[in-house]
């Protein structure tokens, strides 16, 4: 049986389980999981019974990263099935050839690149959270454009993930540390238009800590990834309907992880299912707890957990669909990057010139 991995008592359906609000000074309600004040117990129980083999294979861990700093990020796959993938202290983008089991280093000087995302052109987006700019390699001739490094003569904090949708309007999110720096653009989501304008689509306090963000296959819906550390804080995946002008509207909340460690980074297969790396294995100084998992989950459109598989190194990042059929799944976990198959393939603009 599914369910959700944590329920707001706002909603309509009934819910069997104990729930309470956590008040917060913004105008959307954080929702709290149904957990009580003793967790462990119950956490477990949210993720029996479910029929997690149906979706995912085995980890396979495919290369280890070894380095003075490694904070693995940003998965994406290229046309021809080469992972790319960032270690975000060391300024590097990582080139892995599943094929051939051979790595290499693609960019030395990234400027602590985060998120990448391929663009159905084959040319790699990358978020440069060192320069707080958003910028576009062309792969065939190496040419670098930056896209967007400011908003209104205001710097970007740190640009952490991005999608593309059908028109080929980038959607990025941005978030300094706990509190905004003077000066900066508020943590929030923003768009790059097609023309190169720029546009905040959702910005603090409706938004606490923006993060990992992926379209819907038929682009009318985006989901984001709210993981802010501090208590009474929206730890959870947000869904919006996207309007025909690329503005979101009709927020709620898609699945809610507090108090648990919340997603990181996410992708999506061609049935609308989110597959979010989210969890930890041991605490790390924050009020997180470990009521979610180290792992990937995935959520189906109805918000639905309905298959977990957990990872084998803190801290797991962010996923991305690769190989031939789109049912590989490379995931950034720790020091290494690990991968497992799927039963249903990445969506298909996932695949660069497709």
């Amino acid at each position: 049986m599914s369910m959700k991995l944590f329920t707001c008592p706002t909603e309509t359906r009934s819910l069997d389980r104990r729930q309470w609000f956590v008040g917060v000074a913004t105008a959307s309600a954080l929702c709290v999981g149904p957990f009580g004040v003793s967790h462990s117990v119950q956490a477990a129980a949210v993720y029996a019974g479910l029929n997690s083999d149906r979706y995912l294979g085995k980890v396979k861990v495919e290369t280890a990263i070894e380095d003075r700093k490694v904070f693995l990020e940003g998965p994406a796959v290229d046309r021809a099935g080469i992972v790319y993938f960032t270690n975000v202290p060391m300024s590097k983008i990582l080139r892995w050839d599943p094929q051939n089991r051979k790595l290499a280093v693609f960019r030395d000087d990234s400027h602590e690149t985060n998120g990448l995302y391929f663009d159905r052109t084959g040319r790699l987006l990358c978020c440069e959270g060192g320069m707080g700019r958003v910028t576009r390699t062309t792969m065939t001739t190496g040419k670098v454009e930056v896209l967007v490094e400011s908003y209104q003569g205001r710097k970007f904090a740190k640009p952490n993930d991005l999608c593309v949708d059908a028109q080929g309007r980038v959607y990025f999110t941005s978030r300094s540390a706990v509190e905004d720096l003077p000066g900066e653009n508020p943590k929030g989501v923003y768009r790059i238009d097609t023309d190169g304008q720029v546009q905040p689509v959702l910005q603090w306090p409706q938004v606490h800590m923006p993060n990992g963000i992926v379209l819907a296959p038929d682009g009318k819906t985006l989901y984001l990834i709210e993981a802010h550390p501090d208590a009474e804080h929206h730890r959870d995946v947000r869904a919006y309907d996207v309007k025909p002008d690329g503005a979101l509207v009709n927020e709620r909340i898609h699945i809610n992880f507090y108090p648990g460690r919340s997603g990181d980074g996410m992708c999506i297969d061609a049935e609308g299912n989110l597959y979010i790396a989210a969890g930890l294995h041991k605490l790390r100084g924050t009020s997180e707890t470990l009521d979610t998992r180290p792992g990937i989950h995935v959520v189906s459109p109805g918000g639905e957990l309905v298959a977990f598989r957990e990872t084998p190194e803190d801290t797991i990042t962010n996923c991305a669909f690769g190989g031939p059929d789109l049912r590989t799944l490379y995931i950034t976990c720790g020091s290494k990057l690990v991968s497992l198959r799927t039963d249903v393939p990445g969506k298909p603009s996932y695949r660069p010139g497709g």
